[in-house]
């Protein structure tokens, strides 16, 4: 592709989105720079950046492309990959905004391959449906004759079906904007169209009811066709994904985020504030407002993340909601879009201060270079480590991953209308702007030192924004060609230098950078350490060996840390105790969460571990049989029967949830002579709120609700059994059935033990 098409195809929907936006030009006030305007420079970033293309050019199109084929009757060329979710729409977007960066001639081939069997795709079936879900026409049958069926993430026996094509959507509108293939957008008109049609049919109660069912951002890929297209309809289309009852309470202030889904929240909202964009919908922006402050200020772990095991909690309780299925990449990401939507509309460097946070301490964290791994969870609890995906396998993290490893250039710098820019990342670059190239150096976040030339081009008079940080609380000095123009002592500011600004001006400036703890705002005993923007955490050793036990902390020996000479790690000279960036610590267990202990209550800590332990070893002792759930060697030696139960995993331990009209049925080995004792391992899932019966030989020893027990933990509870039950039974059926229209509970571990005397 010509240079001068590409730029043709990028102007011209970029005249779309301007003639759509001619009643609302009050909304914006800053704007980001086009991918191919930055230039990342050696760090971090640029290696990041390398790692993610390198990996999707190892990625087949056609095993991407291996669903939608069969779907539109022609027949497969590759095998699919294997995943939860397709890929094909992620691809498409990272390798766009790629190709808007690099010019990558060898992801445009793979691109426009693509396009062109979509294409065909859709030829072969024109009423424009694209969809790698088999067998998936009855179900849609249904849907458009209102025939609703529809559940959390299941419409009609389809999993998530608008959310997945909210990013199929996305990636041919991108593949369009950013890397000028016009065929995208001819395949992503017909696709909206058949959107149209299916919907054109739909009550108000149909649109109710189906958007109970996860829609992603659904909203904000029409959003985005109308934007390049002009064409109402489309709009009109994106107004109608508007779930009201999860949108209605955050348009009039109400944090109703308990118990939501983050990842089928985040992008209604990241939706609605493209929506408010185009057409300055009052409730859009007070939803979109609200939602941002309360997740980030209420929700949100220091590394910038939120929710526990795909979930959003009470407001400002997170230090009992620490478990390795903390911080979804999905969410972080999404929260990032939306917190450019938010400066764009009113720059202030509190929206870069937590973009920064979760740029370094989450983005980055997540993705393991060597192996092209992606990790859905970060861990925020002690002696766990994070878990990366295999480069063959697939989930909606994976697609996030893609994306995030191409647009690191998207966000250092934004404009306001030709006369101000503003530096809001501390990442090595380059922009190009008003004729000049403006290089930006530095080591951070090694170390606070930044060096911004302009490299290149005629004197052209403006205004350079520069952030002062959140967390850099002293004061901060600004030179230019050594002589201090401005001094700021406000964190979270911006420092405005305006001049006129020729070739091989400098200007200089040093963030003060120092090791902080940062308390949890529901737990001031609990903190996460920092240096700078930096979230650090305890090197614990490599994944591969046990989690080392127990893990405390002194809190004389986290005063006496000190940086080391080399890199970014602080030690403590009396011990082996390093704490090192989390985005360091793959393939490590770490502690992250940090209660610093005086040395009595380190005393009797260990005291306190020490009778645990025993207690553990007595337990051990006593034991006649135990069954791990989840792992599928011991369930099928003890015979197990289940019913309506899924298998989820925790703190590397697995646990099976009984549904409702569920069970679980497993057989024991036991002892008739002696008394026994059966011990139930339950995960405290805060979620539900169990009520059933244990039996053992059909005898019931137990109606539970377990009102009474910790939650986000593993606990054990003891149940006696009878005497006549256990007498002359060398195995013992144990029995946990759900109550009749009630859910079970989260099972890890069923034990039989000779009881005490």
């Amino acid at each position: 592709m010509t240079q001068a098409r590409l730029g043709r195809a990028i102007l011209a929907c970029a005249l779309g989105a301007l003639v759509t936006l001619a009643s609302a030009q009050s909304v914006i006030k800053a704007e980001p720079f086009p991918l191919g305007s930055v230039k990342l420079l050696p760090g971090l970033f640029a290696d990041a950046n390398k790692a993610s293309v390198d990996y999707l050019k190892t990625l087949e199109p056609d095993r991407m492309l291996s669903g939608f084929r069969v779907n539109c009757g022609l027949p497969p060329k590759a095998t699919a990959y294997e995943g939860e979710v397709p890929v094909l729409g992620h691809y498409l977007t990272a390798c766009s905004q790629e190709i808007a960066a690099s010019h990558n001639s060898d992801l445009i081939a793979k691109v426009n391959y693509i396009i062109s069997e979509l294409l065909l795709c859709q030829k072969n079936r024109p009423d424009g449906y694209l969809s790698e879900a088999p067998n998936s026409d009855a179900a849609w049958a249904e849907i458009r004759t209102g025939a609703i069926r529809s559940g959390p993430f299941d419409l009609n026996g389809l999993r998530s079906p608008w959310a997945v094509h909210d990013k199929v959507l996305m990636g041919l509108i991108n593949t369009y904007r950013l890397s000028g293939n016009s065929q995208a957008l001819i395949t992503a008109t017909k696709f909206g169209d058949w959107m149209i049609e299916v919907t054109r049919r739909f009550t108000d109660e149909h649109w109710r009811s189906m958007l109970e069912c996860q829609y992603g951002g659904m909203n904000e890929a029409l959003a985005e066709l109308y934007a390049c297209t002009k064409k109402a309809k489309y709009l009109e289309l994106a107004k109608k994904f508007y779930d009201a009852r999860s949108l209605d309470p955050l348009v009039q202030g109400q944090d109703n985020l308990a118990g939501l889904h983050g990842r089928t929240q985040i992008p209604k909202v990241v939706g609605l504030a493209r929506l408010f964009e185009l057409t300055e919908d009052d409730r859009a922006v007070k939803a979109t407002k609200f939602f941002w402050y309360t997740v980030i200020k209420h929700h949100t772990y220091a590394n910038g993340g939120n929710s526990f095991d795909e979930y959003f909690g009470m407001s400002d309780q997170l230090s009992d909601r620490l478990t390795t299925n903390t911080c979804e990449l999905c969410n972080t990401t999404n929260m990032m879009k939306l917190t450019r939507h938010m400066f764009a509309w009113n720059p202030r460097a509190e929206f870069f201060d937590y973009y920064e946070r979760a740029l370094l301490n989450h983005i980055l964290t997540s993705q393991d270079q060597a192996s092209a791994g992606i990790s859905r969870f970060v861990p925020m609890n002690n002696g766990y480590g994070q878990e990366f995906s295999s480069s063959g396998s697939f989930d909606c993290c994976r697609g996030a991953g893609m994306e995030n490893g191409t647009k690191f250039g998207d966000s250092i710098y934004f404009h306001q209308l030709n006369q101000r820019l503003y530096v809001n990342l501390f990442v090595p670059s380059e922009v190009s702007w008003l004729g000049q190239k403006v290089r930006q150096d530095t080591a951070m976040p090694n170390d606070g030192k930044v060096n911004l030339t302009i490299a290149s081009g005629l004197p052209k008079t403006y205004e350079m924004a520069i952030r002062h940080p959140g967390w850099a609380k002293s004061a901060v000095q600004v030179k230019v060609n050594g002589v201090v123009v401005a001094t700021s002592d406000k964190p979270s500011t911006y420092t405005i230098v305006k001049r006129q600004w020729k070739s091989g001006d400098k200007l200089q400036l040093t963030l003060p950078m120092s090791l902080q703890s940062v308390p949890m705002a529901d737990n001031p005993q609990r903190m996460v350490m920092m240096f700078g923007p930096t979230v650090l955490a305890a090197d614990l050793g490599p994944l591969s060996l046990p989690k080392p036990e127990p893990i405390l902390f002194s809190a004389t020996t986290l005063a006496a840390l000190t940086k080391n000479p080399e890199g970014l790690s602080f030690s403590e000279q009396s011990t082996n105790l390093i704490f090192r960036p989390l985005y360091n610590l793959h393939g490590r267990r770490y502690a992250i969460s940090i209660d610093p202990l005086s040395d009595s209550q380190m005393e009797a800590a260990k005291r306190a571990f020490s009778a645990e332990s025993a207690s553990k070893k007595e337990q051990d002792f006593r034991t006649l049989d135990y069954l791990q759930l989840g792992e599928p060697a011991l369930e099928a030696s003890h015979s197990l029967k289940e019913q309506n139960t899924g298998i989820k995993r925790v703190n590397e331990r697995p646990y099976r949830t009984v549904m409702e009209d569920g069970l679980v049925e497993a057989n024991l080995k036991s002892d008739p002579s002696l008394p026994v004792q059966l011990i139930v391992t339950y995960w405290g899932n805060e979620r539900i709120h169990p009520d059933f019966m244990v039996l053992v030989n059909g005898q019931q020893l137990a109606i539970e609700r377990l009102n009474a027990y910790p939650l986000n933990k593993f606990y054990e509870v003891a149940y006696k059994i009878p005497e006549e039950t256990s007498q002359e039974n060398t195995a013992l059926k144990v029995q946990i059935i759900a109550s009749p229209g009630k859910v079970g509970p989260c099972i890890a571990e069923i034990r039989l033990v000779k009881a005490r005397g």
